[in-house]
């Protein structure tokens, strides 16, 4: 008999949980991170994930089918129409009207001051609030009838506390809100669908949550990164009040972790900024790594996973890298010594990546078989590695991935 959809997914599992613990393994764990070239290579494109979930989600399953990975970033879905009724600002997508973003790209991030630096005390003292009747109306134009709501609880015995929540213009904004999310709950709803049946082919999930560094938040989607950086030497009081609160709400985001009968936790963390120059090591402590750390060890308190997924160069980042607890965490390198990175934060943490998504697109099968091999010899020895791009690929000669799995299924192994 064969071995089981259920079996392989146990034993892809306890693989990819024996090298984050830094154990010795029978063979690398191979997890690339695969963007929409699951969809190019099956008739799909970007744009699908968008707006044809189907034909999306049907292409990655394929996808899924031949190349065989020890664990899979699934399905993810996104409503284009959602992002149209709520003229959202701060990114383009393929498939938007108007765009010129092809179909085959992914979305692109427009960043925009949505508060001012003096608006941060009013955001603090008074966050559901600014949220609701600032951000959103600036962020998501399509919503700007709900920047008029405002409550007056001088009387509060009929309903008329509620009249600035049923003008015209608050209504058409709730509205839109409902339609919003029931366009939002039908790309859900295909994401579980599709994601599901990757499973089934006995592939894990790489991560079942997401967070943020908290600064990375306020840069991302408040302030921009120029004015994130300006804020840090003026106004870094406030950020970090901020960045506290950023903290609390995404841990109490989380509370499904400790009753959800999950065989994956696992928090992804895309660190946007902290790079290399991006910040002096004093800023980068207090402003950056310690408001992060105060989610890492949250996680890891409750037998939770965090994979820091490191963007740019982080060379001189890695000793910093080196205070996650020991045996609980991923790392991803994008561009770094990967000597180094082994020699430093691999006597502590899994480590991951770093093949070049421009060898898979634009180089020979060859040279992508030499780096594979690089690799391997650099960062397996001992354990506590897992195979993974630099980045997400959404390009590919199929011959390079071809041998890229080749590799792997003959040098891979201990």
């Amino acid at each position: 008999m064969g071995t089981s959809s259920k079996e392989l997914f146990d034993e892809r599992l306890k693989l990819v949980n024996d090298a984050i613990a830094m154990k010795e393994t029978s063979r690398v764990p191979v997890a690339p991170f695969f963007s929409s070239v699951a969809q190019r290579m099956n008739g799909s494109s970007y744009r699908d994930l968008y707006y044809d979930y189907d034909r999306a989600g049907k292409a990655a399953v394929e996808f899924y089918k031949k190349y065989s990975v020890d664990m899979a970033t699934g399905c993810s879905f996104t409503s284009g129409k959602a992002n149209e009724i709520a003229e959202s600002s701060m990114i383009d997508w393929p498939g938007r009207p108007g765009t010129r973003i092809s179909n085959y790209s992914s979305h692109q991030v427009l960043e925009y001051e949505y508060i001012q630096p003096e608006e941060y005390r009013e955001l603090i003292d008074n966050f559901d609030y600014f949220i609701l009747t600032k951000y959103i109306p600036r962020a998501f134009p399509g919503l700007k009838g709900l920047a008029n709501i405002s409550f007056n609880p001088n009387v509060v015995l009929n309903t008329g506390l509620m009249g600035s929540m049923c003008t015209p213009e608050a209504l058409e904004a709730f509205g839109k809100l409902a339609e919003i999310s029931r366009l939002d709950a039908e790309a859900a709803a295909k994401s579980n669908e599709y994601s599901a049946q990757i499973a089934d082919l006995g592939i894990p999930p790489y991560f079942s949550g997401i967070g943020e560094v908290p600064f990375d938040i306020i840069s991302d989607y408040f302030r921009g990164t120029l004015g994130a950086m300006t804020d840090s030497l003026e106004y870094e009081d406030e950020m970090l009040e901020l960045c506290d609160i950023f903290v609390e709400r995404q841990i109490k985001g989380w509370e499904y972790f400790k009753f959800a009968p999950m065989p994956v936790k696992r928090v992804f963390f895309p660190l946007h900024k902290g790079m290399d120059g991006f910040m002096n090591p004093d800023q980068y402590d207090r402003l950056y790594w310690k408001p992060f750390m105060k989610l890492v060890d949250y996680l890891v308190s409750i037998g939770v996973t965090p994979y820091v997924y490191t963007e740019g160069f982080y060379n001189s980042r890695l000793e910093k890298l080196c205070e996650l607890p020991a045996g609980k965490c991923m790392v991803h390198f994008e561009r770094v010594d990967m000597k180094r990175a082994k020699e430093t934060v691999g006597k502590t943490s899994c480590i991951v990546g770093n093949l070049p998504i421009s060898l898979m697109e634009f180089s020979t099968p060859d040279k992508v078989s030499d780096y594979v091999k690089f690799l391997i010899d650099t960062c397996a020895p001992g354990g506590g590695y897992i195979f993974d791009f630099d980045g997400s690929l959404e390009n590919v000669k199929p011959e390079n991935l071809d041998a890229m799995f080749e590799t792997l299924e003959q040098y891979g192994k201990k």
